[in-house]
């Protein structure tokens, strides 16, 4: 298949500069791409592993590896070789996909949606250059040196701040908004779609260009110096966008070393420390933080300090962010380490165990499949031995079967094995916020904002989304599409109208259209909480009636997990929101302090049962 060349595209400079910059040096730590859809971020990944010089040893392309939101831990690290342990009783790894991607690049769109515990790998493994994997009582380690690239659509959820971190740089990319930028992105695209081949050929001369410029830099880059007053620089622009990480300054200093090489040059300047900033540092700057200074008066302070200084500090001089005094690291590892993927062969004796007396599996005994209860909805990410497995993870289940006894397939309880699952399904928590009165209506807003802030601060992981529709004076309006980003929540809650009557039908029929849509397609579970004290006065526009009875009527049409908090207040109460609650069948609740805090405790207890 032909892609578009990564020479073609039209402007995103910053984007193609941080990707060239992780393909001279893997060691950087990757680059995670932010931007909404339609804003050639695949495009400029795929692209990159087409200019990346071949493989040394054998001339090939790189590897370029998709990393698949549903892969499992053993998929993505290796497992042991079932077929060798049948075949000659050995215990072989089957290399993962961090094998195959050694040398090249290994992608993941929707990183943000990717399981915790396989971020953290993976972000380990692309700073040392080194997987580790332990099976069974085998431990290998194999070099991986990858261009780790993460792409997410920031509408879809942020990444926690422990591992924007771990990533060494970080772009924001938006859609062109140049006229003729444009329209040049569309006359290409046409272009390439009618004839990629004609339109690739076209290119040629540019994108070998692009693969040359790489490889002279990687060639220059171990004789890049850094002179020692730039690294006061460099440790002042942290301070300034206050950054707490000391891996912000490694990553800084990596990243402009980087520049010089891609530049041609063989000592480091204040210009690529400050351009070096505007990559590494973004994703890390504090949020109490001063804006940054211009740095011009650091900068050539720094270059009046540094180029004069006699003293140098080269690359070799700092070590691998997580890498500890006595570990090997990338290129010195003497233990269990092969430049040869596909030579690893590392075989033992399997050690003998007391055969103790297997506890039958009847179901699998006599041939008809076992059927695991399934505690939990979502695909597989991993497994972990437990004689009280209930969700059992048949492939790990049997494995240990054979390690322990490889003659006779015996399964008994102490092979089970417990699934690990990263449920795609989340939960919708819907707001129906009555804003009508006046002061008291205020601080519900305000509660109900501070709570939506807060949770969607972990919305990515727990696949969570909120909408909030509020209803005064004659009706009620969506204030917030369902959405997991925290931007656009603080934007479209920025203004929080109060004061008028109560229109609660209307909100009521707003939320049945807009959950039935998701309901529809299964993508996410509804949770409804509602806060009103329930005294409807205004009916549905353009029906008339009774605004109560037809507050009580749409309840009880609906099907959804919900929660009434009632914001009744003063000494003669109605009870009217309790009503509402029987007639939704959900739970019904007084708060003593209405509060972000106490509604966002509220909430994670209720859908986190």
């Amino acid at each position: 298949m032909t892609l578009y060349p990564f020479s073609a595209i039209v402007g995103q400079d910053k984007l193609k500069k941080a990707l060239l910059l992780c393909a001279i040096n893997p060691g950087i730590g990757g680059v995670l791409i932010k931007g909404e859809k339609g804003t050639a971020k695949t495009t400029a990944v795929r692209g990159l592993a087409q200019v990346m010089p071949p493989l040394a040893d054998t001339g090939e392309p790189v590897p370029f590896v998709d990393l698949p939101l549903g892969a499992s831990e053993d998929r993505v690290l290796g497992s042991l070789d079932i077929e060798a342990i049948l075949s000659s009783k050995t215990k072989r790894l089957l290399p993962g996909l961090l094998a195959n991607a050694h040398e090249g690049v290994l992608y993941i769109d929707e990183v943000n949606l990717l399981a915790d515990h396989l971020v953290d790998v993976l972000l380990d493994v692309a700073a040392s250059g080194i997987n580790t994997v332990q099976r069974e009582g085998l431990s290998v380690s194999h070099p991986a040196r990858f261009v780790l690239i993460g792409t997410m659509n920031p509408e879809e959820g942020n990444l926690r701040p422990q591992f924007l971190d771990r990533f060494g740089l970080m772009v924001e990319v938006e859609a062109q908004t140049d006229v003729p930028a444009r329209t040049e992105v569309v006359r290409r695209r046409i272009a390439f779609e009618s004839d990629p081949a004609a339109f690739g050929g076209q290119w040629t001369d540019n994108q070998e260009m692009v693969g040359k410029q790489i490889a002279e830099a990687r060639r220059l880059l171990p004789f890049v110096q850094m002179p020692d007053g730039l690294l006061k620089m460099i440790s002042q622009l942290c301070i300034e966008w206050g950054v707490g990480s000391l891996r912000a300054d490694i990553v800084l200093y990596k990243t402009a070393i980087t520049l010089a090489a891609l530049n041609g040059r063989q000592v480091v300047t204040p210009e690529d420390i400050r351009e070096g900033a505007d990559l590494a540092l973004v994703h890390r700057k504090g949020k109490k933080a001063a804006p940054p200074q211009s740095g011009q008066s650091f900068g050539d302070q720094g270059n009046a300090d540094g180029q004069n200084e006699t003293r140098s500090s080269t690359p070799k001089e700092i070590a691998p962010d997580n890498q500890k005094e006595g570990e090997c690291g990338e290129g010195s590892c003497d233990t269990k380490a092969d430049d040869s993927i596909a030579g690893i062969d590392f075989r033992m004796n399997i050690p003998e165990l007391k055969n103790t007396a297997p506890v039958a599996l009847p179901e699998m005994l006599n041939g008809r499949g076992m059927k695991a209860r399934q505690t939990e909805k979502g695909f597989q990410v991993n497994a972990f031995k437990s004689e009280t497995a209930t969700d059992i993870a048949m492939a790990e289940t049997v494995l240990h079967a054979l390690v322990r006894d490889p003659d006779q397939l015996r399964v008994g309880r102490q092979d089970l094995h417990q699934k690990v699952r990263n449920g795609k399904a989340g939960h919708l928590i819907l707001f129906i916020v009555d804003a009508s009165g006046s002061m008291a209506a205020g601080k519900r807003m305000e509660a109900v904002k501070g709570s939506v802030l807060n949770l969607l601060q972990d919305a990515y992981q727990k696949r969570n989304m909120v909408a909030v529709i509020a209803f005064r004076g004659v009706e009620a309006s969506v204030l917030l599409e369902p959405t997991r980003s925290t931007e656009l929540a603080e934007q479209a809650l920025e203004r929080l109208p109060t004061g008028g009557r109560t229109p609660l039908p209307h909100a009521l029929q707003l939320a049945e259209k807009m959950l039935a849509s998701f309901v529809n397609d299964g993508r996410i579970q509804p949770f409804l909480v509602i806060l009103s004290d329930g005294k409807a006065n205004v009916p549905l526009p353009g029906a008339g009636g009774d605004a109560w009875r037809q507050s009580m009527q749409l309840a009880e049409s609906f099907r959804y997990p919900a929660l009434v908090m009632d914001t009744e207040s003063g000494y003669v109460r109605y009870g009217k929101a309790r009503e509402l609650a029987a007639a939704l069948g959900a739970e019904y609740l007084t708060l003593d302090e209405l509060s972000a805090n106490e509604i966002t405790g509220t909430i994670s207890e209720r859908i986190d049962r």
